[in-house]
C-alpha cells in the first residue's frame, strides 16, 4: 500500500522558497524540494503579494508529489483588492480603504465554498464583518451599516446579477 504524506503550509503567492517553512518540512521526506518550490510557485502566480493556503501531497514510495492551492484568506484578498500593505493597526481610527459593494461580492463569490453562508448575500455580509476588522469602509461608511443595508434590500440587484 502506498502511503501519502500530507504537508499543509501558507506561502506568499509566487515567491515560495526552499527556506522555511518549506524546507524543512519536506526535507525529512527526501524529494526534491526545488521541483516543489518550482511547482508551487508555478500554481500561485496568480496570488502575487497574497498568503495562500498550500497542500503537498507526498508519494513516499516513489517520492511523486501532487501540490492543491486553496483560497487566499478573506484579509489577504481584500488587501489585494485595495493595493495596500496590509489592514490598519488602529481599526478605530485609521481607515486603510473603501471599497464598493460589487468589489465585496467579487470577493464573496471567491469565498463562497469556504463560507458558512447559504446565499451569496450571506457570504458578502460575512466579507463586510472581515471589512470591520480591517478598518475598510464600504461605500464610504461603516461596514454594519452597509450590512444592515443589504438586510433592507437596497444591494439586491447587484445580487440578482450575480447570482448564479
Amino acid at each position: 500500500m502506498v502511503e501519502m504524506k500530507n504537508v499543509e503550509l501558507i506561502v506568499a503567492g509566487g515567491e515560495a522558497t526552499a527556506g522555511p517553512p518549506l524546507g524543512p518540512a519536506l526535507g525529512p521526506l527526501g524529494i526534491n524540494i526545488m521541483a516543489v518550490v518550482n511547482k508551487i510557485n508555478e500554481v500561485t502566480k496568480d496570488y502575487a503579494g497574497m498568503k495562500v493556503p498550500v497542500k503537498i501531497s507526498v508519494n513516499t514510495e516513489d517520492k511523486s508529489f501532487e501540490v492543491t492551492v486553496g483560497t487566499p484568506t478573506a484579509s489577504a484578498l481584500l488587501v489585494a483588492e485595495l493595493k495596500v500593505e496590509k489592514g490598519s493597526g488602529t481599526p478605530n481610527s485609521a481607515k486603510i480603504g473603501d471599497l464598493n459593494v460589487d468589489q465585496i461580492v467579487r470577493i464573496a463569490k471567491i469565498k463562497r465554498t469556504e463560507l458558512l453562508a447559504r446565499t451569496l448575500k450571506g457570504a458578502a455580509k460575512e466579507i463586510m464583518g472581515t471589512c470591520v476588522n480591517m478598518s475598510v469602509t464600504i461605500e464610504g461608511k461603516d461596514p454594519r451599516e452597509t450590512q444592515k443595508e443589504v438586510d433592507d434590500g437596497k444591494y439586491d440587484d447587484i445580487f440578482k446579477k450575480n447570482e448564479v
